[in-house]
């Protein structure tokens, strides 16, 4: 197949860390990737942030990077680059007209407004990645989201051939918008097994990261820098766990996210034992969660949450936050508690950090299902199974018990 992805933010070839750059761009490029390795022809169309994007760019064997000139060369913030999105159409019309896709897989809702204006007969999966009905539920006032966001969800989510959900709770949330259930398919997102997967500790490698000799539990959290992912909550926790260290590892802060963080460790006393390292390179991820005893994602919403799958892989427990695909993956594989609860949480992280062999089973079984359930090339194959079906126009319903 001749694939065109839209993903109009978030580029796979990006830094990942920044305020709109995380599970999306790494979602794109791993699924680009598992797709070219099955022999497909893939095309990720994104907008263009700097004047050196002029041309396409080769992301590995079967991939290439368009970068579409829709509005200024430079960053713009995710939630302003609607009134860019005609451009955006009109110029992929322009290029499927000379090069026809069999399929568009729209990734965010810009996206897949670009991809219905600009598809002609091509038909278009969506996958929304977020919706604006729940950022808006846990966000209120502070939600930056252009007013039409919730009501263009609801219309392309109608108009799509096939969406593409990322878990069960997505399902509910798109149903309770009227989007059609017989078009719905739930596709996991998937992690590198190659890159995550359990090995022994480095003790050098730990060095780079934590403050010194292991004197209680390490606790790790690795999230953009923004209050919904939570990380006000873990620092409140740690008030209640004498002798842990947390290491938050994260990128670019908004509003002074990463002042507020370092003020609120210095309040609480707790500025020895907590520690923020900024962004950390994608090769570098897995070993710092190998250093850790627990790694914590405890975001207010989340879509589908890949830390969490990642930490898995490398065989080390994880307590999420019970929400959205958190209910999927982490559900029965590790503790789940409510959002910005504190105490629960702290409660959940003792109970780990006191027990290396409860530690150690559920650190073995979630490496058993991420190897199992998550991997790219599974993946991969499901998604290729909702192309296949919008293109013979017979739409045949994946369930989430599949995932």
């Amino acid at each position: 197949m001749r694939i065109a992805m839209i993903s109009e933010h978030a580029d796979p070839l990006a830094a990942i860390g920044g305020v709109d750059a995380g599970g999306q761009n790494v979602h794109v490029a791993a699924l680009a990737s598992a797709l070219a390795a099955r022999g497909h022809t893939v095309v990720v169309h994104t907008r263009r942030t700097s004047p050196h994007q002029a041309e396409p760019v080769p992301m590995g064997l079967g991939v290439t990077v368009d970068y579409v000139p829709a509005g200024p060369a430079e960053p713009v913030a995710k939630d302003g680059l609607a009134p860019y999105m005609p451009d955006f159409a009109r110029i992929l019309r322009e290029r499927w007209r000379r090069e026809r896709p069999d399929v568009i897989h729209a990734h965010f809702w810009m996206s897949g407004q670009a991809a219905l204006a600009a598809a002609a007969d091509v038909p278009v999966v969506l996958t929304y990645h977020a919706l604006g009905t729940v950022k808006r539920r846990w966000q209120g006032a502070a939600d930056t989201s252009p007013p039409h966001r919730v009501e263009a969800e609801r219309e392309i989510g109608r108009r799509a051939d096939a969406i593409v959900a990322t878990c069960a709770d997505e399902v509910r949330e798109l149903a309770a918008m009227g989007v059609p259930s017989e078009r719905v398919s739930v596709v996991p997102c998937g992690v590198d097994l190659d890159r995550f997967h359990p090995a022994p500790p480095d003790p050098l490698e730990a060095s780079r990261w934590w403050c010194g000799p292991r004197t209680g539990g390490r606790v790790l959290c690795i999230a953009r820098l923004v209050p919904r992912k939570g990380v006000d909550t873990v620092v409140q926790a740690l008030r209640r766990l004498p002798g842990v260290e947390l290491l938050i590892a994260g990128g670019v802060q908004e509003d002074g996210e990463l002042a507020r963080l370092r003020g609120q460790a210095a309040t609480h006393g707790l500025a020895g034992r907590v520690r923020l390292i900024g962004s950390v390179a994608r090769p570098d991820v897995p070993s710092l969660m190998r250093s850790a005893d627990v790694v914590v994602s405890v975001p207010w919403y989340e879509p589908f949450g890949i830390v969490p799958i990642e930490a898995m892989a490398c065989g080390v427990p994880v307590v999420a936050s019970a929400v959205g695909g958190h209910l999927d993956t982490v559900a029965g594989w590790g503790p789940l508690v409510p959002p910005r609860r504190p105490r629960a949480l702290a409660r959940a992280l003792r109970e780990l950090l006191e027990s290396p062999e409860r530690r150690a089973e559920l650190g073995a079984a979630g490496a058993r299902r991420a190897r199992r359930r998550y991997n790219w090339p599974r993946v991969a194959e499901r998604t290729e199974a909702v192309y296949a079906q919008v293109i013979s126009g017979r739409i045949v319903r994946l369930e989430a018990s599949g995932c």
